[in-house]
Formats: structure tokens, C-alpha cells, sequence
């Protein structure tokens, strides 16, 4: 992608984010979207063939870093010689979606939210396999799996939407609690 496509596809992020404070997803229009971003209707759909494409490249976008393999010091938390501490690459996570706080009250406290945790646990699925072999359970892994990314889905589903008071280290150390029991 070029400079200029970049850009614009950062313009409509942007505009997208901004609505998303102001309305749910389900009121939003590709119009708006196209109005706030200052493009034109083709150069939309030429990035995005829906306003549902635009929130999965927007998920995308903050799930791609926040599970990245490749954990860097950041102004907030460094978190780069944690190597493969479950714990902390739970926190870690929950330091990138606190960062996005605001679009993702906006994203899970309407008709997008189940949207959002779709794609959200898609990438969990991806992570948790390895530290779901550690546990010592006598229930299948398969079960155990599915029970765990649910739970911490729904965790963050209800410290983003209800409970920001809590630190990511809190809310960390309170899965791995119940994760461990």
C-alpha cells in the first residue's frame, strides 16, 4: 500500500473511531463515515466493501500488535523480557485495549460488540493452546480452551464496558486466579 492509500485508510479509521464516540456502529452510515473522513464514496469502498469489512480491518489493525509476538518497551509498559510468561502477555493485552478504551466502549456496548468478540477471540484461540496444555485439568483441553478465552473475552467485555477502575495487572492477576484454580 502507498503512502497516499495509507493515509486515506488512516483518515477513514479516524473518522470511524470519531463516530464511534459519539453513536453506536449500528447508527453509523458509510455516508457519515465518508463525510467525516473527507473522501469520496468510491475511495471507501475501494479500502472497504462494508461498514462491518471497515470495524474487522479496525480490530485487525489493534489486534495485530497487541498479539505480537515481538513485545516491545512502550511508553506505558514494557513488557519486552517477559518472553512467554502467560500472565504477563495476558497484561500486556490488556494494556493495548485499555489504550483503546474509547473506541472500545463504543464498539462493545452496542450491536458491534459481538462483532468485536468474534474477531477477538479468533485471536485468542491463536494464543491461549499453549498455556491451556500447562493447566491440569481432568476435563478435556478442548473444553477447557473454549471455557477460558470465553471467560477472558467476557472479562474484558466487563472491565472495558463497566469496571475501568481496575489496572491491567489487576484484571490479569484476577483471570490468572481463576484460571489457575
Amino acid at each position: 500500500m502507498d503512502r497516499r492509500q495509507q493515509k486515506t485508510r488512516q483518515a477513514i479509521f479516524g473518522a470511524f473511531r470519531n463516530l464511534l464516540e459519539r453513536k453506536s456502529f449500528g447508527s453509523i452510515t458509510v455516508q457519515e463515515i465518508i463525510d467525516e473522513a473527507n473522501v469520496g464514496r468510491s475511495t471507501f469502498y475501494a479500502h472497504f466493501e462494508t461498514k462491518d469489512d471497515l470495524l474487522r480491518a479496525m480490530c485487525t489493525e489493534i489486534f495485530q500488535h497487541v498479539f505480537s509476538d515481538d513485545l516491545k518497551k512502550e511508553s506505558n509498559h514494557d513488557f519486552s523480557h517477559a518472553g512467554h510468561d502467560f500472565g504477563k502477555e495476558i497484561t500486556h493485552i490488556l494494556y493495548h485495549l485499555q489504550d483503546n478504551e474509547k473506541n472500545l466502549k463504543g464498539l462493545l456496548s452496542c450491536d458491534s460488540g459481538e462483532i468485536f468478540m468474534e474477531y477477538f477471540k479468533e485471536y485468542l484461540y491463536e494464543m491461549f493452546p499453549a498455556f491451556i496444555k500447562t493447566l491440569n485439568y481432568k476435563a478435556p483441553s478442548a473444553y477447557i480452551l473454549n471455557i477460558s478465552i470465553c471467560s477472558f473475552a467476557e472479562t474484558v467485555r466487563w472491565w472495558i464496558t463497566e469496571h475501568n477502575q481496575y489496572t491491567p495487572e489487576e484484571i490479569a492477576s484476577y483471570f490468572m486466579e481463576y484460571i489457575n484454580a
